[in-house]
């Protein structure tokens, strides 16, 4: 078996229409389609700007509110410029949760939280530089 593509990380949340909300509003995500599957959970699924991987959004109210635990899993999103996220971010009244912090590659990054708890990481790399 060879694998060959990333295509999806599905993600389950509380509620869906804030937190799709939070994606697009916050993050500039497109909705790229809502569906329910065939036990019932309802499903979006989220495009990233330059990048073919998607989020999958599910919610499964049946299951009951969703509990993320802290440091668990984040998604980690590539920003221009760090300081026009941070201000934008603050006039959006979204709470950074930790940075800004530069590694020693020189990226920098912060953290915000989205619905239910999953971390969001924003980073700013140096051109050319391949992980943080």
């Amino acid at each position: 078996m060879k694998i060959t593509k990333l295509l999806h990380t599905r993600m389950r949340v509380s509620d869906m229409d804030r937190t799709i909300g939070f994606y697009q509003q916050v993050l500039g995500l497109e909705v790229l389609e809502r569906k329910v599957s065939p036990r019932g959970s309802h499903l979006a699924f989220l495009k990233v700007p330059n990048s073919e991987e998607l989020i999958e959004l599910c919610s499964f109210p049946a299951s009951g509110p969703v509990t993320v635990q802290e440091d668990l899993v984040h998604l980690a999103f590539e920003v221009e410029n760090l300081d026009d996220t941070i201000r934008s971010l603050e006039s959006s009244g979204i709470r950074i949760t930790d940075g800004p912090t530069r590694t020693s590659s020189g990226s920098r990054f912060i953290f915000i939280d989205a619905p239910d708890g999953y971390e969001v990481e924003l980073i700013e790399r140096p051109p050319g530089t391949a992980l943080v």
